[in-house]
């Protein structure tokens, strides 16, 4: 019975030892994964932070990226503006500067055709006085045909550089609407570049390839229009194999 008791007490601790045994590692195991669950914890934090920290850096990367091609656009848009107002201005100058010289040109003409009108006027009225009155009549009808051919001739030259001017005009008209188109086409093209919607490209695409249009529609219109003329060249003296055989200074005379 002893034996038995004891045998019996000794199963018991042993029991109690592999029930201590147990909760011993038990606790064990659970404060190691209470431990690696911190650490992972710890280790996932730190993924997350260094991953927002990297987005951040890369916004703000793009941000600067954006930020200085609109700067670049806009430097490019208003280099262009100023360049196409350049070139307006120039043309302008280009336009008034031909045109004063024109005027001045056809002021002297003006001014040396009526000296060699009086000239003329003058030795007809000399000539007219020595003669005898039989031809006094007929100096009148030869003095009125050559201010019909003076008339006629003055009338060419005055329409003439009516035409010139007009052509001028319409020159200096076409160059500055050109200009004008140029500096739409360059604030239409910044303007594009900065369209943040597909609708807004789609209407600034439109209006620029129209401005562009008119730009076309203006270099064809200054080529159709050719270098100003002047009046028409002599015409060729009537009858050029006939000899003349009239008296110096005759208004009757056939070869005038």
């Amino acid at each position: 019975m002893a034996d038995q008791k004891e045998s019996s007490v000794l199963f018991s601790l042993k029991e109690l030892m592999n029930l201590e045994e147990d909760r011993i590692k038990q606790e064990d195991d659970s404060r190691k994964a209470k431990e690696q669950a911190e650490v992972n914890a710890r280790l996932a934090a730190e993924r997350a932070a260094q991953q927002a920290e990297e987005a951040r850096m890369a916004a703000e990367t793009e941000r600067r990226r954006q930020e200085d091609q609109r700067q670049r656009e806009e430097q490019a848009r208003l280099q262009a503006i100023q360049q196409a107002e350049v070139l307006k201005a120039q043309a302008d100058a280009e336009s008034q500067a031909r045109l004063a010289a024109m005027r001045q040109q056809q002021e002297h003409a003006v001014q040396m055709a009526s000296l060699a009108q009086d000239k003329k006027k003058k030795q007809l009225t000399y000539m007219v006085g020595g003669i005898a009155a039989v031809l006094i009549l007929a100096l009148g009808g030869g003095g009125f045909v050559l201010k019909s051919q003076m008339d006629k001739a003055e009338k060419e030259r005055t329409e003439a550089r009516v035409a010139r001017e007009a052509q001028e005009a319409e020159l200096a008209k076409l160059k500055s609407e050109r200009a004008e188109a140029q500096a739409k086409v360059a604030n239409l093209e910044g303007d594009l570049a900065n369209a943040k919607t597909d609708a807004e490209k789609l209407a600034l695409q439109k209006k620029l390839d129209e401005a562009r249009e008119g730009v076309k529609k203006a270099n064809s219109a200054i080529s159709g229009i050719g270098p100003a003329t002047g009046p028409g060249p002599a015409k060729p003296p009537k009858n050029p194999g006939k000899p003349c055989n009239c008296q110096p200074g005759d208004p009757l005379c056939s070869c005038l």
